[in-house]
C-alpha cells in the first residue's frame, strides 16, 4: 500500500469514527433522566411513517412569565414502549409518577419529544 493510501484510509477511519461518535451523543446518549409528577392530559398515537405514542402531563403549580396571568405546567413526552402507553390511555385523568429520560435529539421511531418516558412508579386517583 504507498503512503498516499495508507493516509486516506487513516483519514476515512477517523473521520467515521468521529461521525459515529457525533451521531451517538446526539441520538443516543441520555442527557438526563428523572421523574415527573402530575394530572394526566393524553395520550395519543400518531405519526406519518412510525407511529409513536405521546402524551401530556398536567404538574400541579401555577407558573407564570408576566405578572397577573396564570399558566400550568406541561410535560410532553413520548412513551416508550405500548404497554405502558396502553395502561396510560387506560386511566387517563389520574395522578401519574413517571420516570424518563432525556436525549439531546430525536428519532422518528421514538417519537416527537427528546423526553421519553420508559416507566410508571405510581398511580392514583386525583382527590
Amino acid at each position: 500500500m504507498t503512503t498516499g493510501k495508507k493516509v486516506i484510509v487513516i483519514l476515512s477511519t477517523l473521520l467515521l469514527i468521529i461521525l459515529a461518535i457525533i451521531c451517538y451523543y446526539r441520538y443516543f446518549f441520555v442527557f438526563g433522566e428523572g421523574v415527573k409528577a402530575g394530572e394526566l392530559n393524553y395520550v395519543v398515537k400518531k405519526g406519518y411513517l412510525f407511529k409513536t405514542y405521546e402524551g401530556k402531563l398536567i404538574q400541579s403549580g401555577i407558573k407564570s412569565r408576566q405578572t397577573g396571568t396564570l399558566q400550568s405546567n406541561e410535560f410532553e413526552f413520548s412513551i416508550a414502549n405500548k404497554a405502558i402507553a396502553d395502561k396510560m390511555m387506560a386511566n387517563s385523568g389520574k395522578f401519574y409518577e413517571l420516570h424518563y429520560k432525556e436525549y439531546k435529539n430525536t428519532l422518528p421511531w421514538r417519537g416527537f419529544s427528546v423526553y421519553v418516558v420508559d416507566s410508571i412508579l405510581t398511580t392514583r386517583d386525583i382527590q
